[in-house]
């Protein structure tokens, strides 16, 4: 477990909590599953979240799946949780250039990225800001290029990215190295400087 989760390991024993880090390791590859025995104190809020999270991945259909990935991994390299944003590269290799994935806690400075995208990624990091610094003319920008129902969609998944993010750096859940077991180890950093610059 790793040293600085904030709660204990949850009894994984029972035959649900058995079958549950079966298939986070079949999943995951990870032999110790320290999220899943922390957030194994309430399996329904796990179950739920987990539900909501692949859901809203399969049947929020209007935003594209790539910049939903950007925009996820954009939250978690924001809020600064290495648990997330390790996921978020272990799942780029399905919905992103992997180039891309690499490149999202650096983005500002980085060429690899499309006006579209750029504008997405300043979007998530306004969102997940405290307060809030987003803006009108982020809104109409993403408006005119997407239309209504699918920032309507980014926004809501954004907010879920930033809710798991949040729970994950609060709880001190850290990084098992997904993105290394899959060949995606990350090239950049987050650039505390860059937050919040235009």
């Amino acid at each position: 477990m790793s040293a600085t989760a904030r709660l204990p390991q949850a009894d994984l024993s029972g035959p649900f909590g058995r079958l549950a880090e079966a298939s986070a390791r079949r999943m995951l590859g990870d032999d110790e599953p320290t999220a899943l025995g922390v957030m194994w104190h309430s399996p329904a809020m796990l179950r739920h979240t987990s539900m909501f999270g692949r859901k809203a991945k399969k049947k929020w259909r209007h935003a594209p799946p790539d910049l939903k990935a950007l925009a996820h991994m954009a939250a978690a390299a924001t809020i600064g949780c290495s648990m997330c944003l390790d996921f978020g590269y272990y799942q780029a290799q399905h919905e992103v250039d992997i180039d891309k994935a690499r490149q999202v806690p650096r983005w500002r400075s980085s060429t690899v990225f499309t006006p579209l995208e750029r504008r997405v990624l300043a979007y998530a990091e306004a969102m997940c800001q405290t307060p809030p610094t987003v803006t009108d003319e982020m809104v109409a920008e993403l408006l005119e290029e997407l239309g209504a129902p699918a920032v309507l969609e980014l926004t809501a998944w954004i907010g879920f990215a930033n809710m798991t993010a949040r729970t994950g750096v609060t709880l001190g859940l850290e990084s098992h190295g997904l993105s290394a077991r899959c060949g995606l180890p990350p090239l950049a950093e987050p650039d505390r400087r860059e937050v919040g610059s235009a």
